[in-house]
């Protein structure tokens, strides 16, 4: 039996079919689940943004209209991205440096000295890029997540932000700008 349509399983939710709702969450757990480990502020536990990412799902399922001309997927991702945006808002900027592991300081040493082998421990470099994104506004830790470690297409970018391409071109330059800075604050700062 093929699956049904996600705006069928929509239209049953909204007229009581809570099974329908539960088949909606599944199907698309993973892809909310991506999103939020790619996006989530470091204060926030992922299964909870996961359930904030559905529950505002559901809270806002009338704005979803099949005969825009958006796929469900795509729609929910916006969703998902802007409930992370908004978390993101919300987390209180901290200094980084207490924070930072050995390894993570070696891996900005390696950064530091354009050094080319790649030798490095990657859950410290992992542990460095989360530590410099936060110190960048929410819009730019957004637009470098999806640009750069996600490899997402500007134009992908624009439709699930709602920017225009070229406004994404140029948060992205000036977001890479300012995380240089931080590196360089970080950096004469770091033990």
């Amino acid at each position: 039996m093929p699956e049904a349509p996600d705006a069928e399983l929509l239209a049953r939710w909204r007229a009581g079919d809570d099974g329908a709702g539960q088949s909606l969450c599944e199907r698309h757990g993973e892809l909310v689940q991506r999103i939020v480990c790619a996006h989530r502020p470091r204060s926030h536990a992922i299964d909870d943004l996961v359930q904030e990412v559905f529950l505002t799902m559901f809270a806002r399922s009338q704005r979803y209209d099949e005969r825009a001309g958006t796929p469900f997927a795509n729609w929910l991702s916006r969703v998902a991205v802007n409930v992370c945006r908004d978390a993101l808002r919300v987390e209180v900027r901290r200094p980084i440096g207490a924070e930072i592991s050995a390894e993570a300081a070696d891996a900005l040493a390696w950064l530091r000295s354009g050094a080319a082998d790649l030798h490095h421990d990657a859950a410290a470099a992992r542990e460095l890029v989360e530590l410099l994104l936060a110190t960048l506004p929410p819009s730019d830790r957004l637009v470098l997540t999806l640009l750069d470690l996600e490899g997402r297409s500007v134009a992908e970018i624009a439709a699930l932000t709602g920017w225009n391409r070229t406004l994404v071109k140029v948060r992205a330059f000036r977001a890479r700008r300012r995380l240089r800075a931080s590196a360089q604050r970080f950096a004469e700062d770091a033990p």
